[in-house]
């Protein structure tokens, strides 16, 4: 069973490879195995960056927790700007995204935000489409040059 919680300072070093490893093996469609495009993508992953980004935002970076560790690594801005969404490989088809965007868009709700925000890779597009985001304005360029998606979702 999945849990949803909380990031933990403890949780740090998982999290990021968790965060590495889905860009690394699932993102493929969006860095083409490109070098230099994976190199800048996971330039800012590191167990130290993510430490920040948790003592940053306490009550926007979550988790998704299983009998096998970490599944999914999340996080929501103060502003409702989903900034990441990633599942473990392990994980990928057990709905731990899905388990994800859900915690976020209450955490941006008890917030007092009527609306969330993100820019998605091609990979995640059609995902957020089904969760109810819709375009937000033309494509803009990505990591090395590919397109990303803006798009946002009202959630009253």
């Amino acid at each position: 069973m999945w849990v949803v919680r909380p990031v933990l300072i403890g949780d740090a070093e998982a999290a990021c490879l968790v965060l590495r490893r889905s860009i690394t093996e699932l993102c493929v469609p969006d860095h083409g195995n490109a070098p230099a495009i994976l190199q800048a993508w996971l330039a800012n992953k590191t167990p130290e960056r993510v430490a920040v980004w948790i003592l940053d935002n306490p009550d926007g970076f979550l988790i998704v927790t299983g009998a096998r560790g970490i599944g999914g690594v999340g996080a929501v801005s103060v502003s409702g700007e989903i900034m990441l969404n990633y599942v473990s490989p392990a994980a990928r088809f057990q709905g731990i995204s899905s388990l994800l965007m859900a915690a976020m868009e209450r955490v941006a709700l008890a917030a007092g935000l009527s609306r969330c925000t993100l820019t998605s890779t091609a990979t995640a597009h059609s995902f957020y489409a089904r969760r109810g985001y819709r375009d937000a304005g033309a494509p803009i360029e990505g990591f090395g040059g590919k397109p990303a998606y803006p798009m946002t979702r009202d959630l009253t």
